[in-house]
């Protein structure tokens, strides 16, 4: 502890306050922890330490003595301010080095800075894709009734075409009895809804989480993210469709991508297609950007909107055409990046999700 003297009876003087300046320097020199600076602040900075009652004092001395002593006490208090700040640092060092916890001498850890989900990243890349063009971006529930799942696009009841969707059913009832539902099994649903809930010209697109019951390989996955596209209007042809899915191919793999179609089944388009690209070799090193041996890479199904889907929310057939097509965003980005197992999307593996 260090002892606050009281002012005596002699006048401070320039030379006083030095000599105490110097004692005080002294005695901090001698702090060896941080409780004994706080002492020491106590005795000569705090509100009845010595420098504090000297200033305090100034007002009975006389003009000239006072204008001298004044200036040199708060020149010491910057001094011993000063001196203090750098004894506390001097302590925490040595603090910090005696403890053996922390080589100071390593650098800092590095702070990861989080990153977009790789699922996340090619679905906004293909909505912006799309969205350059004027498709609208809209979303849906994933827990679907099969009014909008299956009946509103073409696939009633005992329809053979549903077996192509492996579905996982919900035991649901509401106030007029059950209704089936399910976890979708594709995002198509929502044909159906935003040509209800809208008159055309329409022009949208569907992300969103999928669910089937089926087996997982290296391109499968029994939930997994599917993007529909939508668009109806008055004198919609097969040409706009193609145009539109080519212009999307060009935006997301590049200009040097071409694309083929093949006709195809699905029961809510006519005619049904399927859309590929092509898997071209590097010209300087021969290999292929999507580690397959095919020339042609399939990426999504797509056709001209089916006139019973019209027909079923009110659109005149004779009026109005339309395409839609679906594409699975994880199978985008498998045949951009190169990945080659759908599962790795899910695995939380680290050293997967650090390459994005």
């Amino acid at each position: 502890m260090f002892a606050v003297s009281a002012p005596d009876n002699q006048s401070p003087t320039p030379e006083s306050v030095d000599a105490m300046t110097q004692a005080a320097l002294g005695e901090l020199d001698a702090v060896s922890d941080a409780p004994a600076a706080e002492d020491w602040r106590v005795s000569y900075l705090g509100r009845r330490g010595q420098l504090t009652m000297l200033l305090r004092g100034l007002s009975g001395l006389d003009p000239d003595l006072r204008r001298a002593v004044g200036a040199r006490a708060n020149q010491a208090k910057s001094t011993l301010e000063e001196a203090l700040a750098r004894r506390t640092r001097e302590l925490a060092q040595a603090a910090l080095e005696a403890s053996g916890r922390l080589d100071v001498t390593l650098p800092g850890r590095p702070v990861i800075a989080g990153r977009l989900h790789p699922t996340t990243q090619i679905v906004r890349e293909i909505c912006s894709a799309f969205m350059a063009m004027g498709f609208s971006v809209v979303e849906g529930p994933e827990v679907e009734l099969d009014h909008y799942n299956f009946e509103m696009l073409n696939i009633p009841a005992g329809h053979p075409a549903r077996d192509m969707w492996n579905s996982l059913w919900i035991d649901y009832r509401n106030e007029q009895g059950q209704q089936p539902m399910l976890l979708r099994t594709h995002t198509s649903p929502m044909q159906a809804r935003v040509m209800e809930a809208q008159e055309p010209p329409v022009r949208v697109i569907v992300p969103g989480k999928c669910y089937r019951y089926e087996a997982t390989d290296a391109t499968h996955e029994w939930h997994f993210y599917q993007i529909e596209g939508l668009a109806v209007a008055e004198g919609i042809t097969f040409a706009d469709l193609k145009g539109t899915l080519y212009e999307f191919a060009r935006r997301v793999f590049g200009d040097d991508r071409q694309i083929r179609f093949r006709c195809d089944y699905f029961p809510f388009v006519e005619p049904g297609v399927d859309m590929s690209i092509s898997n071209f070799r590097d010209p300087t090193t021969g290999q292929r950007p999507i580690n397959r041996d095919e020339d042609w890479i399939e990426i999504m199904g797509a056709g001209m909107v089916h006139p019973k889907v019209l027909a079923g929310v009110g659109y005149d057939p004779q009026r109005y055409t339309g395409f839609a097509f679906g594409m699975g965003p994880e199978r985008i980005g498998m045949l951009k990046y190169g990945i080659d197992d759908i599962r790795h999307f899910y695995s939380n593996d680290v050293r997967f999700l650090r390459q994005f």
